[in-house]
């Protein structure tokens, strides 16, 4: 199952969502310091008078003075009963001020209830509103309904108007947040992706760089910033590419001033009489001359000559199984369908044969096989000699690296042929591995990507 990711990968989600969580924790202080604002308010306006009103009446009623509630009409009204329902939402702060006054005024009062309502539209004193200002008003609002027992008088009762702000400021909220979103987060969104795509064309120019051709320079555009990276990387690119033209002419110039003496040698050494010293020559010379040519091939590995073509797979490791056999070794393999893949041939087939050459040289035999997987082909040369140890199996892959520490050159080589096969299957986007065997032995697998 694929987890959720909430955090976006791209440059300019991230800018958008971090612009987000910032108005949305800006509209949440808002919405905080407006909430405060309006409780005080309505404390003033509503809280604080209803208060003062309803110990005022209870003491000129205690006092035996004429009430304005005795009519009608009045705001304050003396009812036989408790009019607040038990199911009302009560308002503590109303009550806890009606008690906290009468007692500063030395009044005996019984029970104190304060309740919110629904807004009625039938309401004597309310219903002289307009339709649209009594409907506003029932949906942000509701009638605040005090009722305080005086012993042995009855009820005071206190109807007040009662905005309910929570839900008012929370609808505010929300359209001032997608008002900003639309004017804030839009052109956020905009200028990063003009920041990312630039930064995206650099980044697929900087994976398809390829030493073996001429540098292509990235148009420089976007904010100053990603401009100047551009500029530094096609200036990068440049450098890389003179100085590796500039290796290839040495390399070059090299391998022509050690081939030229080498070749001169060859020469000279047949008027050598001795059969055994001009063959030990001879064998030093080839020993120099293969050195060289691996030297010379692992540094140029990375701008290679060789064009990637259409090749049978199978059927170029079946011709290099076939050159070994040539030459007397005992070398099986499992026929296999044929393969197409895009690849350097050359380089391929001397990367399978330096592996089949170890293996024949440390076992005697090996065995070779092609393994076609959905995703990948893997080339598997299998043999029973002495293996390696667990802890050189990474090791043998580095330049001059050997298990074998003699200095013969049958026995133990120079330590180039696996950096080069890691090397030539790296440049193929493969990857080349060896695993012991069970038994003894080693499986060298080279794995390459199809497609």
């Amino acid at each position: 199952m694929k987890r959720l990711r909430l955090w976006p990968s791209s440059l300019g989600g991230q800018i958008a969502l971090l612009v987000a969580a910032a108005l949305f924790v800006a509209q949440a202080i808002n919405f905080g310091l407006l909430y405060r604002e309006r409780q005080a308010l309505r404390f003033n306006q509503i809280t604080a008078p209803a208060i003062t009103r309803m110990v005022d009446a209870a003491e000129r009623l205690e006092n035996g003075r004429i009430a304005p509630f005795e009519r009608p009409r009045a705001r304050i009204r003396l009812l036989p009963n408790n009019p607040v329902a038990s199911g009302w939402p009560r308002v503590d702060e109303v009550e806890e001020g009606i008690r906290q006054g009468a007692l500063d005024s030395g009044l005996r009062l019984g029970t104190i209830a304060a309740g919110i309502r629904d807004f009625d539209r039938r309401e004597l004193r309310l219903g002289q509103i307009s339709d649209n200002r009594a409907k506003r008003f029932a949906s942000m609002g509701g009638v605040l309904v005090v009722a305080v027992e005086v012993p042995g008088r009855g009820w005071l009762v206190l109807n007040a108007p009662w905005p309910r702000t929570e839900r008012m400021l929370i609808w505010q909220l929300i359209a001032q947040t997608l008002v900003l979103y639309a004017f804030v987060l839009l052109p956020v969104l905009w200028i990063g992706r003009r920041v990312a795509q630039p930064l995206q064309t650099l980044a697929r120019a900087a994976h398809a760089f390829t030493p073996g051709g001429p540098p292509a320079p990235v148009e420089e555009r976007g904010p100053g910033d990603v401009r100047a990276v551009i500029a530094a990387y096609n200036g990068l690119s440049e450098r890389v590419s003179a100085m590796l033209d500039e290796k290839d002419r040495m390399l070059g110039a090299i391998g022509h001033d050690l081939r030229t003496p080498l070749a001169a040698l060859r020469v000279r050494i047949e008027s050598v009489e001795d059969d055994n010293d001009r063959q030990r020559m001879a064998d030093t010379i080839d020993e120099m001359t293969g050195m060289l040519e691996d030297i010379l091939s692992l540094a140029r590995l990375g701008r290679p000559s060789e064009p990637p073509t259409d090749v049978d797979l199978a059927a170029l490791v079946d011709a290099v199984v076939d050159d070994f056999r040539d030459l007397g070794h005992e070398v099986a393999f499992e026929e296999t369908p044929r393969t197409r893949m895009y690849l350097r041939p050359s380089l391929m087939r001397r990367a399978v044969r330096n592996l089949i050459e170890n293996a024949v040289k440390y076992a005697g035999s090996c065995a070779v096989r092609v393994v076609v997987e959905p995703h990948r082909v893997a080339i598997e040369v299998s043999d029973r000699g002495p293996g390696i140890p667990d802890d050189k199996l990474d090791a043998v892959f580095d330049p001059f690296t050997r298990i074998e520490t003699s200095r013969n050159r049958d026995t133990g080589g120079i330590g180039l042929g696996l950096a080069l096969t890691r090397a030539i299957v790296r440049d193929a986007g493969g990857r080349v591995s060896l695993v012991n065997r069970d038994g003894g032995g080693l499986v060298a697998r080279i794995e390459l990507p199809r497609g």
